[in-house]
Order: structure tokens, then sequence, then C-alpha cells
């Protein structure tokens, strides 16, 4: 076979080997092209063309010229795009607001080949082209920004991106069924007929003139009212974070000037045998070999050989926006298409032998359940997780055990690591004992993510993070664990620094606990606001907007760096003690001294 065959069309070259005149649906993105289940593109593209649609991509499209944007002609149905797998603002520029030097899903690594704010700049060049052709927007940078939002960079609210692009339907979420429902409806519509015809598809915004046809939806305060008092802000906010639900969610109106943005409710939750299609697609599972001279994509070699397992997440941490995309429902896919990826990766040619990973967002919460879920959706006045995990939710430990157990059966897998972050405070009661067991003997590659964020719990309260003591817990049972298995395996601790309600008292507090237990965290994470999460909605206005506390933040250069170095004292030469002891170097524990990596607690 033609090794380019093995990827959707990318240039009229490949839509003639085909025998194609046009392409159905044409998406861009701003990534790279990879034909991988954990690339937003590549996974819209196999679904529609699963579905019969002749699907074209046009990947990281040079925006300063109009060749890229025509490389495949005028699509039939309508353009899709997406800035890519991360918002482009948060590709391009680290949390102190500076360019990023490198770009893991460029080829080669290379950054500045996506502008800011590339759904915007996309759609602004296919309006302009190509007029007339239907834009609908997909990705996290838009699904984020489907309603009015505080913008990091610009240190004010912005309007909803479906305005600013000038788009036809904005998706949110991760948007395969969204999407073959507007591809069936474009292909029954006519153009004067667009505006209605796109009404009521779950997960998606569309703009209307005017409130009619909002009947029942719950209005929120206007793009005009939350640019100007804060407190309407976080209304909007903690009306909308209500609705956030499939089930019993209700539509949200905003209105923008004299016209309104109407986002649908979230889309019901993929089935078992949904996840299961999607995922089992024909893949090429490579990069496409027009990068093979440009260094490939180094963002793939984290993917390769790893497996998505589910999707949501039920721990509804303040600074995450998972509830926003994947929900908190957990959809996981069965064992018998695992396995069947599984033996995919190994037989390609480059399998080495290890399965780097199967997880989620939380690995840990893997066919993990609720008997309310289906008929009453995640609880609107409590959560799953916090204060401490509800008795409806239910973990699916012993299926997580049996498919390890099955994946190490399957020929040529010689290792399997569980490497996409655990929730610790899953793992700290008896009847986890056999989970971490299993996994410290047979799944960890001497390395377990874990993120604690801090050791202050007030800073860890405005996190809606478990208190500190639950992590030493969790740690000690690690080791104890670990030492049973006869092996050396180390936790890689993640900490956030200057998070809203985080003051330097409490950066000391964290920095003691390092130094006392000999930790040396190379890096440590400052906290970007991002659009539609409570943590950013501290940060912009001062107060929790689910509570109405007022919380201290740390906004300026200065204050978010004092943070870090007190955190850091090795970037400064300052020391610290933790409970009025004094240790000696940071990389020393005991008399082993431990290599230099990053945020290392030993066992």
């Amino acid at each position: 076979m033609n090794e380019r065959k093995r990827f959707l069309p990318i240039s009229k070259q490949d839509m003639a080997e085909r025998g194609w005149s046009e392409c159905d649906i044409i998406l861009i993105t701003g990534d790279a092209y990879v034909d991988h289940p954990s690339y937003g593109a590549a996974i819209i593209g196999r679904v529609l063309e699963d579905a019969g649609y002749k699907v074209g991509i046009i990947a990281q499209p040079d925006w300063k010229t109009t060749q890229d944007f025509l490389a495949l002609g005028r699509p039939r149905l309508f353009f899709g795009i997406s800035a890519g797998n991360l918002d482009s603002m948060v590709s391009n520029y680290t949390a102190s607001k500076k360019p990023r030097r490198t770009d893991s899903y460029a080829p080669g690594g290379h950054s500045g080949l996506r502008p800011n704010r590339a759904t915007i700049v996309y759609s602004s060049k296919i309006k302009g082209l190509f007029p007339g052709v239907p834009v609908v927007l997909g990705g996290p940078e838009a699904s984020l920004r489907r309603l009015a939002h505080f913008d990091y960079w610009e240190e004010s609210v912005r309007r909803s991106m479906l305005v600013d692009a000038k788009a036809d339907i904005l998706v949110y979420g991760m948007g395969e069924t969204q999407v073959l429902e507007i591809a069936r409806r474009f292909e029954t519509l006519q153009r004067s007929g667009l505006e209605k015809g796109l009404d009521g598809i779950r997960g998606t915004a569309v703009i209307r003139g005017n409130l009619e046809g909002c009947e029942g939806a719950v209005q929120i305060p206007s793009y005009e009212e939350v640019s100007t008092d804060k407190d309407k802000f976080n209304e909007a906010f903690r009306l909308m974070y209500g609705e956030a639900d499939p089930i019993r969610g209700k539509p949200v109106v905003q209105k923008h000037g004299d016209r309104c943005v109407l986002q649908q409710p979230p889309a019901f939750p993929l089935t078992t045998a949904e996840l299961d299609h999607f995922y089992n697609l024909p893949f090429a599972r490579a990069w496409h070999p027009v990068y093979d001279k440009l260094g490939g994509v180094p963002g793939f070699e984290t993917v390769r050989f790893s497996i998505t397992s589910h999707r949501g997440c039920s721990a509804e941490c303040n600074f995450c926006s998972l509830y926003a995309h994947q929900g908190r429902m957990i959809q996981s896919r069965s064992k018998e298409s695992i396995l069947r990826e599984v033996s995919t990766l190994a037989a390609l040619r480059e399998f080495k032998g290890t399965i780097t990973d199967i997880g989620g967002p939380t690995a840990n919460l893997y066919a993990a359940s609720c008997e309310l879920w289906e008929h009453s959706g995640a609880c609107k006045t409590k959560q799953c997780m916090m204060p401490s995990k509800c008795p409806s939710l239910k973990l699916g430990y012993e299926k997580s055990i049996e498919l390890w157990k099955e994946v190490m059966a399957v020929p040529k897998v010689k290792h399997l690591f569980i490497q996409s972050g655990l929730r610790y405070d899953l793992l700290v009661e008896k009847e986890s004992d056999v989970y971490l067991e299993a996994l410290c003997r047979s799944h960890v590659s001497g390395q377990l993510k874990v993120a604690p964020e801090h050791a202050s719990d007030a800073a860890l309260r405005q996190m809606n993070k478990p208190p500190f003591k639950v992590y030493e817990r969790f740690a000690e049972r690690f080791k104890a664990m670990t030492r049973k298995a006869g092996k050396e395996q180390y936790l890689v601790n993640y900490f956030v620094s200057a998070h809203p309600g985080s003051t330097e008292a409490d950066a000391r507090e964290l920095a003691a606990y390092l130094e006392a237990h000999g930790m040396h965290p190379e890096q440590v994470q400052d906290f970007m606001p991002l659009p539609m999460t409570v943590s950013t909605c501290m940060y912009y206005t001062g107060k929790n907007p689910l509570t109405g506390e007022t919380v201290p933040v740390a906004k300026t250069y200065r204050e978010r760096e004092a943070q870090r170095s007190i955190i850091q004292p090795k970037r400064s030469g300052q020391r610290t003690t933790y409970n009025g002891q004094r240790k000696g170097s940071a990389l020393t524990v005991g008399r082993r001294t431990l290599p230099e990596r990053n945020n290392y607690d030993t066992v």
C-alpha cells in the first residue's frame, strides 16, 4: 500500500489517487497531522470517514499566506476548524506570558507554527477565501471559550469565540456524536435554512439574533455585564457550572449585544460500544510521512504505545476544565476493545515490548460507575470525591487488575506501565490494597505520577483537593507496597505555585515540607488561569464563585515569582525548616543520593 494512503488526504494529489474531485468535509488543525486517537483531528476525521464522508486534513497551515488553506479546494459540506490539542495561547506562551521555545505538536518541536487564537485566525481566512461555506469550530480552545470568558493574556473578559470567529456552530466536548449529527444535517439543509436547522444538537453552541427559541434555557448575565462586573462574572459561571450535566442540564443562553449565544446541554456520554468502535478505527498510528525529514512530531512519542481506556473525571479539581470538556461521568471501553488495540500495537514494527500507559484523565477511575448517572446525572448538590469518596461511586479495581493480567498475556508484550496519573485519595483505604499491590509489583516504571499540588491545607481547600495528610498516608502505603514488591520506586509529585488562595506563608509551608523530606522539585508548575474553571474565576474576581469566599490572589509577576522562589530555594539560595528541623542536601535522603529528576519522593 502507498504509505500516504494510510492517512486522510492532505493534497489534491492524495484526493486524485482516491478518485475524488472534492472533499465532503475539510478539517483544519493547529497541530501537525498525526493519525492517532489521542489527536483530535485524527479521531474526528476517522469517525467521519467511517460514516462514509470524504474527509481531508489541512494541518498547521501557514496563516500568513493563502496557499495552505486552498490546498484541498472547497468542501461540499463544511470546514471543521480546531486550534489543535491545546489552546493556542497555552501552546505559544508560558504561565509567565513568555514565548515558548518549543511546540511538541509541531514538526521537529519548532515553535511559532500556529498563530495566537488560532481558531479565530483560521476561521477568518476560510471566511474570506470560501464565502458561503459553513464553518464548524471544535477542539479545547473553542470548547472552553464557548461563552464569555476571562482571557489571561489580555487580563480581560472576551466574547464567546463563536462570536469572534463568526462561525456557524461550535462543538464543545469530545465531539464525535455532535460532528456526525452536524454532517447529517448539512446533507439535508439548504443554506437559507441553516440557522434553525442546527438547533437542538447537544454539545454545541450557536448564535441567535434574539431570545426567540431560547425558552426553557437558563439565561446567565450578558457579556456586557460580566466584562464590567466581577460579581456578575461569578454569577454567570455558577449558573453555567450548574447545568454542565448531560442528563439534568438545561440549555444556557448569554446575550452578546443584540445577539445571543445559545449553548445546548452537553452531549450524552458515549456507550461502551460507541467508545470501542471509535478507538478501534483504522488509525495509521504514526505521524504523516511528510514530517519524516523534519524531525517527526515529538509529542507523538509520549503516546505512541499508550492506550486510552476511559474518559471523564469525577474529581472536579477547581483548576481543571475536564468537567466542561469530558464531563464528570466515567465512560469506559471494554476489556476486549483494549486488548484488540494492544494486539494492534504489538504488531507494529516499532514496538519493543512496552505498553507505556493504559489510562485516562485519572488512571484508577477506569470502569468506575454510579447507579445514579444513567437516569439522574452527576449530583448537583454534592461531589463524587470531595470531601471524601461518595459511597455510590463504585471503583473498577477488579476489572483493572483483570485487564492488566490479560494485557501481559498478549504476545510480544513484556511490560505494561500506568503513567497517566492516579488519584491518590482513592488508594488510602484497605479496599484498594489488591489494586495498589498489583500496581507496585508489576506496573510502575520506577516512577509513579501523583499530584499532591501543595502541602498547605488552606491552599488545597481552594483547589478542591484533599487535605495533605491524605497524601502523606498514601505515600506511606506506596512505600510499604513497594518494599513488599522488593523494588526501588519513586513518586513523581506535581506541585502548583501561586494558585488562588495560596499565600507566601503557604509557599513556605510547602518548601519546608519538601526540604524536610529531601525532595527537590526542579519543575514547579505556575498556576495558569484557563477559561471555564473555578480557579480562574477566583484569579479574576478574588472570590470563589461557588461559595462567595474572598481569596488572596498572587497576580503580578513579582508576587508569583516570590512563591516560586520560596518553593524552589535552589533558584535563590533560600533554605527552610519543617517542624523546626533542618535537613541536609535536598538531593540526599539518608545515605542515598537521588538523581536530578523532577519532584521525586523516595521510598
